[in-house]
C-alpha cells in the first residue's frame, strides 16, 4: 500500500488518491447500508406474515 501512495505522491496525484479512497469507502458503506436495509425488510415481512397467520388461526375458531 505504501508503494501505491509513494507512486501517487511522486506524481502529484494525491487529490486523485484521496478521491479514490473517499469513493471506495462511500461505496462500501452504501453496500453495507443496503444489506442492512434488506435484512430489516425481510424480518418485517416475516413478522407481518406471522401476524397474518396468527389472525387467520383465531378468526376461524370464533
Amino acid at each position: 500500500m505504501t508503494d501505491l501512495v509513494d507512486t501517487f505522491a511522486s506524481r502529484g496525484d494525491l487529490a486523485h488518491l484521496a478521491l479514490f479512497l473517499w469513493a471506495s469507502s462511500s461505496s462500501v458503506l452504501a453496500v453495507y447500508a443496503l444489506r442492512a436495509h434488506a435484512a430489516t425488510s425481510r424480518r418485517f415481512d416475516d413478522f407481518v406474515r406471522s401476524l397474518a397467520r396468527f389472525n387467520d388461526t383465531f378468526r376461524r375458531r370464533s
